[in-house]
């Protein structure tokens, strides 16, 4: 009985119209991370089980995809590892069974990198990397379990620079794809320590974090709810409700926040912050919002982040964000390595394009010419000419046999292919060949020897 194909849940096949309009997206992200002076890097699509694990709260951790240990299949090995499943399955995790996962983000793996490597690397280190990722999350309209990030990070610095750079490659990106009414938001994690800090203490800085990163999700009361439920009192909860509901435009949003904090230190220094790269990026264009509530609920970020919301017209999550991370290289016994990163999300940014009708219509031409076959001496003359038409730099295909004319230019319509090139037995005597415009029917002889220059225009 033959099986019936299918995919796991969460992934996707793309076809080459939309592997072209993704390379499109790609390609833009790669032109303006090199044209800010970030390098490529490339990592494994598997860590070491214990390089992930902790470094993404709570919720995080629940979402890596943990690879199974060789041995079932290994009879000396069996026995043990059978008895390393049931440890699983009583709630505890083994080395036996599993020591490694598939990457959940690109940032912690470029971390472990830079540990490793910090004594060959010039620093400020400035690198991009485009790679798969893949979370066990549950899969929905722009979100998958596998899908590509856009990372670019600078290490070895602790300049607000990299953060005005950071805005800027995302205002030059969205620009050249279209998307001029997205969102740049920008909050700061000292604001979030400072809250904790005047609602229950420092340490219920990541219980706040975590509940706070819900609120698009669950909405204020349930919100409220899970505070409670992390043990904060009515006067807590008031505080930081106070907080999230600060409004109106960004102006009036320092004026708010900085009363709220009064004089706490550490607010201090995140407004500061936020009003140094504000200032720097508003002249450039950046469409710049102050978002108080916005958490980012991973652990390692430390001062600025960012969220990247898309036109509002398109219902559909971020399509961005990153932030700086201080200390990150020090969970790998590197201290002291600042550093500050924003990433891409490819695969949502595709979702936009594709509803607002922003790709160039060009992309699905993946031929620009189609030689008719119109008999083995007539296709041995256009093949000949097709080689000096792609050596030119013009892609071009031959109709792979003879047939009827209508059944090619049906091919040459489907393909979206803007040029039919004819050559019969009286263009091989004349050396000139029909070319037609299938868009508007315009037909012109031309010369074999100007071909491959009047295609190419």
């Amino acid at each position: 009985m033959s099986q019936k194909p299918s995919l796991p849940q969460g992934t996707r096949d793309f076809g080459p119209e939309v592997v072209r309009k993704r390379q499109y997206i790609l390609n833009t992200i790669r032109t303006v991370f090199e044209r800010f002076g970030f390098q490529p890097l490339e990592t494994p699509a598997m860590e070491n089980l214990d390089t992930l694990m902790g470094k993404y709260g709570e919720e995080g951790d629940k979402l890596i995809f943990k690879i199974l240990n060789n041995g079932l299949d290994r009879p000396e090995k069996e026995a043990s590892a059978r008895a390393a499943f049931e440890k699983v399955l009583g709630g505890k995790s083994t080395k036996d069974l599993t020591e490694r996962a598939l990457r959940y983000d690109l940032t912690i793996p470029f971390a472990r990198y830079v540990a490793m490597n910090h004594g060959s690397l010039t620093f400020p280190f400035r690198r991009y990397q485009v790679q798969p990722v893949w979370r066990a999350d549950r899969p929905q309209k722009g979100r998958y379990r596998e899908f590509y990030q856009c990372d670019a990070d600078v290490v070895g610095s602790r300049s607000l620079m990299n953060e005005v750079d950071l805005c800027s490659i995302y205002h030059t990106v969205f620009i050249q794809l279209g998307l001029k009414g997205y969102e740049l938001r920008i909050n700061s994690r000292k604001l979030l320590a400072a809250l904790a800090e005047i609602s229950g203490g420092a340490e219920k800085m990541m219980d706040i974090t975590i509940a706070i990163d819900k609120l698009d999700k669950i909405g204020l009361d349930k919100v409220k709810e899970e505070l409670a439920g992390r043990g904060l009192n009515e006067a807590q909860i008031a505080t930081i409700q106070r907080y999230l509901e600060i409004g109106g435009s960004n102006e009036e949003k320092l004026v708010a926040i900085k009363e709220l904090f009064g004089d706490n230190e550490t607010a201090k220094k995140g407004i500061e912050e936020i009003e140094f790269v504000g200032n720097m990026v508003t002249g450039e264009g950046v469409n710049l919002v102050l978002d108080f509530t916005l958490a980012r609920g991973l652990n390692y970020y430390t001062g600025i982040i960012f969220e990247v919301k898309a036109p509002a017209e398109v219902k559909i999550g971020s399509i961005g964000g990153g932030g700086r991370y201080d200390d990150l290289t020090g969970l790998f016994g590197v201290p002291d390595m600042p550093g500050v990163g924003i990433s891409f999300g490819v695969d949502r940014i595709y979702d936009v394009l594709e509803e607002l009708r922003l790709f160039p219509e060009a992309l699905t031409q993946s031929t620009r010419a189609l030689f008719f076959n119109l008999g083995d001496a007539e296709s041995r003359v256009a093949y000949g000419l097709l080689q000096e038409l792609r050596m030119a730099g013009t892609s071009g295909e031959l109709y792979h046999e003879a047939s009827r004319m209508d059944k090619q230019f049906k091919y040459a319509e489907k393909k979206h292919i803007p040029y039919a090139v004819i050559i019969g037995s009286r263009e091989v005597s004349e050396k000139t060949a029909l070319v037609k415009e299938l868009t508007t029917g315009k037909q012109t002889s031309v010369p074999f020897e100007d071909l491959a220059g009047f295609l190419k225009s």
